[in-house]
């Protein structure tokens, strides 16, 4: 996959696209850890479903803090040492999350984890953006952003492989050290002219930059967008694995395959579409990035239902459908990420950035598990107490399964917020 032929990109572009992208997919790597050892994690730990979302949350908590600060720093500092700091925090801590004790000890580096990669997102969206003309910036992205259902899909099958073998611990100490490498390698990247020099384009304050980029119709959209489909995006990730488990009966190496293909090829297919008919469409019309992702999204719809349908045991019937779902609700990545960067002036993309992933994390990723995990102990407990027993395990594959339907109605809901984007970007001047 590439942004433009060889010979119109130069070197080191391609050299820090490739970099960039590696970076972003052991970030997501080692993120998903857990969500592919989830299960076996849980039971001996002695958790919940919510317990389980709740390490999720833990994670997006500090992430989503901290990207702001991060953002702003992206705009003032060297973007490329953010990035190298930050890989190598969280590699090292994701390693760390394999000797942890217990529920709490887990949680916090799970916290920690999260303080490391939020450097990532700002500082690299950043980067591209100078480092690619806007005409080329969302297949730029897409590229970037192909290290989110690759990095997801390697770690479902490779994390899923290991637990089987030796057991969940063994999979987060796996995870930590390539991400030493992408910190050296990341150092190597040429620093880009930002498209407004720091001197003289960030001289304010980060509270006036905020109040600045919250003026704009079409980002305050944007935003609410990111939080609904983080929702949805996190949720289905960090109960994918435990949902063909329990309900379709597969293995954790074979949900961890089944998960690969959801999220990896799947996934992988829609960002490359999003990104060529992104930037296609925004040649067409300002608002043609949001249209088509919103059109997406929408077709998503009545596809996740469809998944959803698939009778107890048929995985094969599941695993297709929510491929197609997944596929269509990737679009938004790659597409959204150029929409937001064309919405904002260039002085404050890395602000807008921090902004964009604060809210896509603390209101969208942070509630997405946590939600979800808690709506599917109250529907297992429900069910229990209907069939009049006192035990919970039998009744957790329909209340995870009936949980999950949140995800539908939230992806409906969000192709009415991109739609309303659209409308408000027709009067956006390009960033």
């Amino acid at each position: 996959m590439i942004v433009a032929s060889r010979s119109t990109v130069p070197r080191d572009t391609r050299y820090a696209l490739f970099v960039l992208f590696a970076i972003n997919a052991l970030n997501f790597f080692d993120r998903q850890v857990l969500s592919a050892v989830g299960e076996p994690a849980r039971r001996e730990l002695g958790l919940g479903d919510a317990q389980l979302g709740a390490l999720q949350t833990a994670f997006t908590l500090l992430y989503a803090t901290v990207g702001i600060p991060f953002g702003r720093l992206a705009d003032t500092r060297s973007r490329t040492r953010i990035l190298a700091a930050g890989c190598l925090a969280w590699s090292v801590l994701t390693a760390a999350c394999g000797l942890a004790q217990g529920f709490w000890g887990l949680f916090v580096l799970r916290l920690l984890v999260g303080v490391g990669e939020a450097s990532c997102a700002p500082a690299a969206n950043a980067l591209i953006g100078d480092l690619v003309p806007r005409e080329r910036r969302a297949r730029a992205l897409s590229i970037f952003m192909l290290g989110l259902p690759l990095g997801l899909a390697a770690s479902y099958a490779l994390s899923g492989a290991i637990a089987a073998s030796y057991g969940w611990r063994a999979a987060f100490l796996v995870a930590g050290p390539p991400g030493l490498v992408a910190a050296i390698a990341v150092l190597f990247v040429r620093e880009p002219a930002r498209s407004v020099p720091t001197e003289t384009g960030n001289a304010e304050g980060w509270r006036e930059a905020c109040g600045a980029l919250l003026r704009i119709p079409t980002f305050r959209w944007l935003v609410v967008s990111g939080a609904i489909h983080n929702f949805n995006m996190y949720a289905i990730s960090g109960f994918l694995a435990p949902l063909l488990m329990r309900y379709h009966g597969v293995s954790v190496r074979d949900a961890g395959f089944l998960a690969t293909v959801v999220y990896g090829v799947a996934g992988a297919l829609g960002l490359h579409a999003g990104g060529a008919l992104s930037d296609r469409a925004s040649r067409a019309r300002p608002d043609g990035r949001l249209l088509a992702t919103g059109g997406a999204v929408l077709l998503a719809v009545p596809v996740a239902c469809l998944a959803l349908a698939r009778e107890r045991g048929d995985w094969a019937g599941f695993a297709a459908a929510m491929s197609v779902a997944v596929l269509l609700m990737y679009v938004y990545y790659g597409s959204i990420y150029a929409a937001l960067q064309d919405a904002v002036p260039a002085r404050l993309k890395g602000t807008a950035l921090g902004l964009y992933f604060f809210a896509m994390y603390t209101l969208g990723a942070s509630f997405g598990p946590l939600f979800t995990g808690a709506l599917s102990d109250a529907l297992t407990a429900r069910a229990a107490r209907a069939a009049g027993s006192v035990s919970l395990e039998a009744f957790r594959a329909n209340g995870l399964h009936d949980a999950l339907a949140i995800v539908p109605v939230l992806a409906a809901i969000l192709a009415a917020v991109l739609f309303a984007a659209a409308r408000s970007a027709r009067r956006t001047e390009p960033a």
